[in-house]
């Protein structure tokens, strides 16, 4: 593995920071129609000769059935707009996942995702939690509900809880699709100004109007939100940082590190590659937390699909 080094209290610049001086929009919210079938194309070119290939394809196919889930089903309820511009005024995200509860829309895309993921070729631990979910009462669902809205996943169940975060995924991203995204304030480092959960990747792009302007993108609701380069997602120094990657890879993804809070994100370079996905790519460069868990610096992103490894 290859890296910047840092010393004490030193900045490090990141050799691909294109200078220019850009106003990228603070968010962009996603397209659930075209977001899911676009990961689903991504996943399976990276199952292509990879060694995760049988994996990657799983969650090709189950990308596959996010996307085929959508039609049909009817609008989530946002909350109430005097509820909205409260939380707006308060500098918290206007959809609070630790508020959040279950409806029936919610209930629907759950049913209607885990029937079309019954027809999905997987191995027998997420054959067998398939089978689990799909047979257990409210009160189970609920609770795997919460336990993925908190990020607190239980090892003993990771099959249950990577289809329920699959079904909370589209529903998120379709409540995201229709916030506003001018009503979008900064909510806190690290946090999805959307729905207040941690950012899964960050992404360098290349965009008309943000040229070479870093996004952290919600594992949760697929928001964009605008983020400093040179600055740790997790405790928002500018002190410390530095990049690690793969020794011969191509500089596409890097593991950005804080050594004042010892943890590190991922950044993906679109600029290098524009099919990077920030969910898919996560998963497809495993090798590099593998590497990582070698280091001090622990993982800050949260990716529900990498739950079993």
């Amino acid at each position: 593995m290859s890296s910047s080094p840092t010393g004490p209290g030193a900045m490090i610049a990141d050799p691909s920071v294109i200078t220019g001086v850009n106003v990228p929009p603070f968010a962009v919210m996603p397209d659930p129609a075209e977001l899911f079938v676009r990961r689903a194309q991504r996943f399976d070119a990276l199952a292509q000769g990879h060694e995760l290939a049988p994996y990657l394809a799983f969650l090709r196919d189950l990308t596959a059935a996010q996307a085929a889930s959508l039609p049909d089903l009817p609008l989530p309820d946002l909350p109430e707009a005097e509820d909205r511009e409260r939380a707006r005024s308060f500098q918290m995200p206007p959809i609070d996942r630790s508020r959040f509860t279950a409806d029936p829309v919610l209930d629907d895309t759950f049913t209607r995702l885990l029937k079309l993921a019954a027809d999905i070729p997987m191995p027998p631990t997420a054959a067998d939690g398939l089978a689990r979910l799909s047979q257990a009462g409210d009160g189970v669902r609920e609770e795997v509900v919460r336990n993925v809205l908190a990020d607190s996943i239980p090892m003993e169940h990771l099959a249950e809880h990577v289809f329920a975060a699959s079904a909370l995924q589209v529903h998120f991203a379709r409540l995201a699709a229709r916030i506003d995204p001018k009503s979008l304030v900064d909510v806190g480092v690290g946090m999805c100004p959307t729905c207040g959960g941690p950012p899964v990747s960050s992404v360098v792009v290349d965009w008309p109007n943000a040229h070479g302007a870093r996004y952290c993108v919600c594992s949760l609701c697929s928001t964009w939100w605008n983020f400093v380069r040179i600055r740790c997602t997790s405790c928002g120094t500018t002190k410390g940082i530095g990049y690690q990657e793969v020794d011969g890879s191509d500089g596409v993804i890097k593991a950005e590190t804080c050594d004042s809070c010892s943890t590190y994100l991922k950044v993906l370079y679109r600029p290098k590659n524009p099919d990077l996905d920030p969910v898919a790519d996560d998963v497809g460069s495993l090798g590099l937390d593998v590497l990582m868990k070698d280091g001090p610096y622990r993982r800050a992103g949260f990716n529900p699909l990498l739950l079993g490894y």
